[in-house]
């Protein structure tokens, strides 16, 4: 029962870290620091991505209408024939755009992740880049303030635009604690996207990045799950997955009238924290 209750602690904590730019991965890390489920090491490695899917399909509930790329020949464009008659071909492009945006995080994971994870992981790189995304979010919402941002739709996102968003996201891969969602977003903001369609494209690409990670993470593990580590699994996920639909709910609503430097604060204080204690240890 014990190992249940952990479960759900982690899950809770996938859920809210997921989205809001404060680093999931560093949490959970950190996390896994104090809380230690009774599991193999192996399995932990591979829990704290897989537990991701429970976050990533509350993306794709809430979000259905804008990610699903077909329609009805009855629902298409004028003039269009053939198989595009069943294309939404603005949904169609976006996800080319989304696929672009993955190919520097995809070439770095495959190149080297098994190494990045080994010199990386650790509460000193956490620590630093909580600190180091924290304060670039608050010196970005400052020089926004002089700023107007110009894409106002995801439509409007360029190729160009979405490789470069996936350069920010490159630097979540490598270091734990940046922030995938804090990244991209800051990635977003600096290339003059506005608060929402930044998180929105950070949630639409999201969906690809955690199913990937998920299932080469669950290659390497195989599938010898034991019914005890597969209802961890599936009760980190649920959790997860329902926590999720809250916070993006949340964070949606938020950011129409503040911006992001609250999380750029709790950053910072954490990652000062962090430090702390480690070092005191």
């Amino acid at each position: 029962m014990l190992e249940i209750l952990k479960s759900i602690l982690f899950g809770i904590v996938e859920g809210i870290t997921e989205w809001l730019p404060i680093s999931s991965t560093g949490h959970m890390i950190l996390l896994d620091e104090f809380v230690k489920l009774n599991a193999s090491e192996e399995f932990m490695e591979m829990y704290l991505v897989v537990i991701q899917l429970g976050a990533i399909m509350a993306v794709v509930i809430l979000f259905w209408s804008q990610l699903w790329p077909f329609c009805l020949p009855e629902n298409s464009k004028d003039g269009a024939k053939g198989i595009m008659q069943y294309v939404k071909n603005d949904t169609f492009i976006m996800w080319l755009k989304i696929v672009v945006a993955c190919i520097p995080a995809v070439i770095i994971e495959l190149a080297a992740g098994d190494w990045l994870e080994q010199q990386f992981y650790n509460y000193q790189t956490v620590a630093i880049m909580l600190i180091a995304v924290g304060i670039m979010f608050i010196f970005i919402e400052d020089r926004n303030k002089e700023h107007i941002a110009k894409i106002h739709k995801i439509s409007k996102i360029t190729y160009k635009t979405a490789f470069l968003i996936g350069i920010f996201q490159l630097v979540a891969a490598v270091f734990p604690g940046t922030s995938r969602s804090g990244a991209t977003i800051i990635g977003g903001l600096v290339l003059g996207l506005t608060r929402t369609v930044a998180a929105e494209f950070t949630f639409y690409l999201a969906v690809p990045v955690m199913f990937g990670a998920s299932f080469i993470k669950i290659l390497k593990f195989g599938f010898s799950f034991t019914a005890y580590e597969l209802s961890l699994l599936i009760i980190g996920m649920a959790v997860a997955f329902i926590v999720s639909l809250f916070v993006i709910k949340f964070l949606m609503g938020y950011i129409k009238k503040h911006d992001f430097k609250i999380f750029g604060w709790y950053r910072i204080v954490l990652g000062i924290l962090v430090l702390a204690y480690f070092i005191a240890a």
